[in-house]
């Protein structure tokens, strides 16, 4: 479809464009020397932020894509995330913060699934918005996520096409109207709830560990710690073709083996830490014994020196590494050092230090990559990258044994394992909602059960679909309000009362679009004889229920309550009666409320703790039941 942007992936990826909003200023000057110069500008301000990231696989990148089909010139980038979904989310916030930084720009960003951020916050969306008409609707603009809506039935906006909208469209009409598509606060909010925390988020994602490495494998890290991501993909995703390299070590020799502190991210400290794997006597890979201090470093150090030895087995050294040399020559690279160190880059570290030159070093790898990089190059392999380092790159084995008396300390490793409160406590935070207290005996003994029953009556008066049913959002929203009248006119349009009214069991479109996710229930008036036919039908229905029912014991499976004020006339009617059940039980209303709670609580019970439809049913309208105290439940009267 024209002005559509098609994925094309197979991977877990994520799709982000930036495109310039329409200026005539801008129509005599050529495009791509345009974005061009955007895209340094982008790479060079938020530096800072990417260069010190350890990618899963692939790093935030931004290139020139020329007009196509509709799709003007723009700036795009994909990342390949595999297994760490927080690599996704925190393009979202680059995203989010390079749109604040130049206001004339707007992006999207999608992933394998379509427009995720739109699954993030499915439960505040409005009715009319689904995947079938979501395309070219959902942008970034000034850091605020934008959604262009479909005009109403009832109304016509002559800036808001009918039909999804091409790219070109979209920007004009984000570009006259910016405040008009704004998305609403409940929607912002879940998409900024998603990427709270960061920058100093990517921080805490980090795990630094103490391995048992060649010495080789130490120089490369100290120069490229993002290599680390390359080395434990070829060791997690190995193949008996890949162990064939190593089963005689010939780029990092075992005895060269050093202790050194890496860093990992999380995902990656635990995939290379979850996987059993023993290696070949060949190898000269041995481990101590279990029980031995520092077991876990040599194994990680094993498992690692795999991962590199297999990267470098499949590749051969770069034909030159002259690229390097000439990045501080370049006129770009004075401005791009000057931007680093406006962003704390190098975080105070005294100029011409060890880990002053580590950092600098990182950021010529990172303005040759992203910035310097000459148009047409081939990419370089992690293997070709390693290969040229250890031909170029002079270490003394020696002076890295003396840095092992001096490591900084191995971060826990207790997050790997989660008890099951701090699981629970994990989703509730991952869901958006408050932090659970724990509940005290003097709040249990108070505990007022109507809660329970007056949640469900909540959700009975919730709209309901065929796509499903609403849940009350939470309960400390305004109390939901249900009108009678309307519901009967709704039941009369799905009965098909009227003979010219289709019997079709779904609601027409343009009633959707009259309903917004946070909005009341709101009907149009009804003529009153239809009301009364439907209500008429309604009640024979019933009866005919009711003398069914009246020659069962079905009524006597419920909780039933006598009220006070027939109690006398109940018992004179029993005296007068001749057959056994003349309809006493008539005089004996069913206790709806007690039933109701009765049963939910039953069914509480009968999960034992786990997770079962009450609880999930409770809990998601915000009600929290405390935990049976009653043991032995068969011995209680």
């Amino acid at each position: 479809m024209e002005g559509k942007v098609k994925l094309a992936m197979v991977e877990d990826a994520v799709e982000y464009h930036l495109f310039l909003l329409p200026d005539k200023a801008r129509d005599t000057e050529e495009p791509k020397e345009i974005l061009q110069k955007y895209i340094e500008r982008i790479m060079t301000q938020f530096a800072s932020l990417l260069v010190p990231y350890i990618w899963q696989n692939q790093p935030f990148n931004l290139k020139y894509k020329p007009a196509k089909g509709g799709v003007p010139a723009h700036m795009y980038g994909m990342t390949k995330f595999g297994d760490n979904i927080e690599d996704e989310w925190f393009i979202v916030y680059v995203i989010k913060q390079i749109t604040k930084a130049f206001p004339e720009l707007v992006a999207r960003i999608e992933d394998n699934d379509g427009e995720f951020l739109l699954i993030e916050a499915a439960d505040f969306l409005p009715k009319w918005l689904d995947p079938d008409n979501s395309a070219n609707r959902v942008f970034f603009h000034h850091g605020k996520l934008c959604i262009i809506p479909v005009p109403r039935k009832s109304e016509r906006i002559p800036w808001l096409p009918t039909t999804p909208p091409t790219i070109q469209q979209a920007l004009s009409i984000i570009s006259a109207h910016p405040e008009a598509i704004l998305a609403s606060e409940s929607i912002q909010a879940a998409v900024d709830r998603r990427i709270r925390g960061y920058p100093e988020k990517t921080e805490a994602s980090l795990h630094r560990a103490h391995c048992f490495l060649p010495a080789g494998i130490v120089a490369v890290l100290k120069q490229r710690p993002r290599l680390v991501s390359a080395a434990v993909q070829a060791f997690y995703l190995r193949d008996p073709i890949d162990l064939r390299a190593c089963r005689v070590f010939k780029t990092f020799l075992p005895e060269t083996r050093i202790m050194a502190s890496v860093t990992f991210t999380k995902c990656l400290y635990a995939q290379l830490v979850q996987q059993k794997f023993v290696p070949d006597r060949r190898s000269g890979y041995g481990l101590p014994h279990p029980s031995h201090p520092q077991y876990r470093a040599h194994e990680l150090g094993m498992k690692l020196a795999h991962g590199f030895e297999i990267l470098c087995s499949k590749s051969s050294p770069h034909s030159s590494d002259s690229g390097k040399s000439h990045v501080t020559a370049s006129p770009l690279w004075a401005s791009f050092l000057e931007s680093l160190k406006r962003n704390d880059y190098f975080k105070g570290l005294m100029e011409g230090s060890a880990q002053y030159r580590e950092r600098l070093e990182m950021a010529k790898n990172y303005f040759q990559l992203s910035i310097h990089r000459p148009e047409g190059s081939l990419a370089v392999s992690p293997g070709e990258e390693i290969l040229t380092m250890l031909q170029t790159l002079p270490f003394d084995v020696e002076e890295l044994k003396k840095e092992e008396a001096d490591l900084p300390p191995e971060d826990d490793d207790q997050w790997l394992v989660l008890s099951p409160d701090q699981l629970d406590q994990l989703l509730q935070d991952a869901a958006g909602r408050k932090k659970s207290q724990p509940v005290s005996q003097e709040e249990e003994q108070n505990y007022d059960v109507a809660q329970v029953s007056d949640s469900m009556k909540a959700f009975i008066s919730k709209v309901s679909t065929h796509k499903g049913a609403e849940l009350p959002r939470d309960p400390s929203e305004a109390p939901i309000t249900f009108d009678a009248d309307s519901f009967l006119n709704y039941f009369d349009k799905i009965l098909g009362a009227k003979p010219q009214e289709s019997d079709s069991d779904d609601l027409d479109e343009e009633d959707f679009e009259s309903l917004d996710s946070d909005d009341n229930l709101g009907f149009e008036a009804q003529d009153p004889e239809s009301l009364k036919g439907a209500l008429g039908s309604l009640q024979s229905y019933m009866a005919q229920m009711d003398q069914e029912l009246a020659h069962t014991t079905m009524g006597k499976s419920f909780s039933t309550r006598k009220p006070v004020e027939k109690e006398s006339s109940c018992q004179t009617a029993k005296n007068n009666s001749d057959e056994e059940d003349s309809g006493a039980g008539d005089c004996e209303a069913v206790d709806v409320d007690l039933n109701l709670v009765s049963n939910i609580l039953e069914s509480y019970s009968s999960q034992a703790g786990l997770a079962g439809p009450a609880s999930n049913l409770l809990h998601s309208m915000g009600v929290r039941l405390p935990e049976n105290a009653d043991h032995n439940p068969q011995g209680s009267q």
